[in-house]
Formats: C-alpha cells, sequence, structure tokens
C-alpha cells in the first residue's frame, strides 16, 4: 500500500511540474525533485526514467548529487513566493494565515538561496 501511495504522489508531483513550465505561476523544480523523491520510494522504474529525461534528469541529478538548485529555478521561486503572498495579500487574506506563509516562504527562499548554485 506505501507503494501505491509513493507511486501516486510521484505521478501527481510530476503533473503538477510539467504544468509548471507552461504556467507562469507554477514552480516546476520543487515539484519534479519531489516526484523523484517518491518515485524512489515506490517506482523504481520511473526513478530511472526520471533520472534519464532529457528535461527533468539534470536536475535531479544535480541535486541527488550536489543538492544544488540553479540559480535561475532559486529566482523564479522567490520571486513567485512574493507574488503568491502579495495576492494573497491583497485578496484580504486573514492575517494569520498571512503571517503564517510570510515566516514559512522566507524560511523555504533561504533554504533555496542557500543551496549552492549549478
Amino acid at each position: 500500500m506505501r507503494h501505491r501511495v509513493y507511486r501516486l504522489l510521484a505521478y501527481l508531483s510530476l503533473g503538477l511540474g510539467a504544468a509548471g513550465v507552461v504556467l507562469p505561476l507554477l514552480p516546476t523544480t520543487p515539484f519534479v525533485l519531489f516526484a523523484a523523491w517518491c518515485a524512489s520510494r515506490g517506482s523504481p522504474e520511473f526513478a530511472h526514467w526520471l533520472d534519464t529525461h532529457h528535461r527533468y534528469g539534470p536536475m535531479v541529478r544535480n541535486w541527488r548529487d550536489n543538492r544544488a538548485v540553479p540559480t535561475r529555478a532559486k529566482w523564479l521561486a522567490c520571486l513567485m513566493l512574493s507574488i503568491s503572498w502579495v495576492t494573497l495579500y491583497m485578496g484580504g487574506a486573514h492575517i494569520g494565515l498571512l503571517v503564517f506563509l510570510a515566516v514559512f516562504f522566507c524560511s523555504l527562499a533561504a533554504f533555496l538561496v542557500s543551496r549552492p548554485p549549478r
């Protein structure tokens, strides 16, 4: 049962990552990395496919081998986090949610920026 859940999460995450290639507000890198992590636990075949994929493979291998995030992905992720927070603020989101997300987004951005460049 656990393998099925990981496999399902891997496919869903890769689907979101693939959508992020064409949708400007949806990030690709975190979803692909999460898909690779889930696939390694639920589907060795899918994990191998991701490792050897022409578009996603370098990203996955770079993270796995060096814990590195491409500079462009860092900038885009930070920009999208900022846009998301401002959109929620302008939309009148609850102050508790805004504070929580500000702390979470800043922590996530700090983590990303601290990773070595590709």
